[in-house]
């Protein structure tokens, strides 16, 4: 060690500690399939409450057939219906009978939705059947979203970063609020000295020379031998086996 004393340093940890990344905030998924990240914004921006929208939504409308088209048999009644009916859900039906399951008054001029093989107007299916979102407290009458044991509208879950809806895919959650992957990395993530990827939530990794590594990314940086449980040398930060300390000029 003489002639490279100074240069070459002996391995702050004599046996580098492997940990589990198991204390990172919470990864989670939703449970219906029920988008791409923006700008990174500050932990503490606001984002503006979006509005639910109704484009995907399960109310539904009878079509209006006018008398002599054909004469089909009543989905209700089965009967043939010889005047002007409706069509709905591929069955056609006698306008006065084209009624709501609960409130018993006719649809055919508004909106219905089928729920358990039973159809509502929609003004019964959002009172009685209709989730409550998490977010704006308003009823879901479109696609919903199962997440955090709550139900949401789709534009009403979304990264508290970047404000884009979330949907399906993984994210993780800070001070009880979610972030998309890319956003929840970028502010809160460890990223790995080696290879320079997130040390996710159940990897392994370990602390040595000032850095965060996966506990397979640390190995000697001549001949990729793992350090893991090793003494190890370091030169110029870079981490080095036994037989390579006193032999490598960087």
């Amino acid at each position: 060690m003489g002639k490279l004393r100074g240069a070459l340093e002996k391995g702050v940890f004599h046996w580098p500690k492997v940990t589990e990344a198991g204390s990172a905030p919470s990864t989670g998924r939703m449970s219906n399939s029920v988008i791409s990240s923006g700008a990174v914004a500050p932990a503490n921006s606001a984002v503006e409450q979006p509005q639910p929208s109704d484009q995907d939504t399960l109310v539904q409308r009878a079509e209006h057939i006018p008398a002599g088209k054909r004469t089909p048999m009543c989905a209700h009644c089965n009967q043939v219906i010889r005047g002007p009916f409706l069509v709905a859900l591929g069955k056609s039906w006698h306008p006065e009978e084209f009624n709501c399951a609960h409130c018993k008054n006719t649809m055919a001029y508004i909106g219905f939705v089928e729920e358990k093989g039973d159809l509502y107007c929609e003004l019964c299916y959002e009172k009685f059947f209709a989730p409550e979102c998490g977010r704006c407290q308003k009823k879901i009458l479109g696609e919903v979203i199962n997440a955090l044991k709550q139900t949401w509208h789709v534009s009403c879950f979304v990264c508290v970063a970047c404000g884009n809806p979330i949907r399906n895919n993984v994210f993780h959650l800070e001070d009880g609020e979610p972030y998309c992957e890319t956003d929840y990395y970028a502010l809160f993530g460890t990223i790995c000295h080696g290879c320079e990827f997130p040390i996710e939530a159940g990897d392994m990794f370990l602390e040595a020379l000032g850095s965060t590594w996966h506990d397979t990314c640390f190995v000697c940086s001549v001949c990729c031998e793992s350090l893991e449980g090793q003494t190890f040398f370091s030169k110029k930060d870079k981490p080095l086996c036994k037989k390579h300390a006193h032999s490598v000029n960087f």
